[in-house]
């Protein structure tokens, strides 16, 4: 099997998908940035110096979903019908988790909209933070779950 995205000299493409038909297809997507606690304090208050942290962080995931075609070379720019995007602390108030579910009716699917969603809020979460914490960590960016399509569905195990 060949990879869909290189021709066959090996040059990079954008895949044709003029042929496929058009299917409900979703996508969800999780990430986390890990933090101090004292930093998930100061979101939590509403004390950080740039404002409110989770509900830009939100919103920048949001915007990222819908920009990810000027972002990822050979995404796509397909019609998203949704994306919502997530964030909680966890637990043990080191952590915030990061969750995105793309969902649209179209011929490829959304998982790359939703890895762009929970990548650009994680991102967000940095920016707003850095200040006091130099510490943080983005870690455990991933798809775990997809349906839809060819391939049908798909779910991290």
């Amino acid at each position: 099997m060949g990879l869909s995205h290189v021709d066959e000299k090996g040059n990079a493409r954008m895949v044709d998908v003029s042929q496929k038909q058009h299917t409900e297809r979703t996508a969800i997507a999780t990430g986390r940035v890990r933090m101090k606690e004292s930093t998930i304090k100061l979101i939590m208050e509403g004390n950080m110096p740039k404002g409110d942290v989770l509900s830009t962080a939100r919103i920048a995931g949001i915007m990222g979903a819908k920009q990810t075609d000027k972002l990822i070379p050979m995404c796509h720019n397909l019609p998203l019908d949704g994306i919502k995007v997530t964030l909680e602390v966890g637990d043990q108030m080191d952590v915030v988790d990061i969750r995105a579910v793309a969902k649209c009716v179209w011929k490829t699917g959304v998982e790359m909209e939703a890895l762009t969603a929970v990548s650009v809020a994680a991102l967000t979460l940095y920016d707003m933070c850095k200040a006091v914490d130099k510490d943080m960590v983005i870690e455990d960016i991933m798809l775990v779950k997809k349906t839809g399509g060819k391939t049908g569905e798909y779910t991290r195990v």
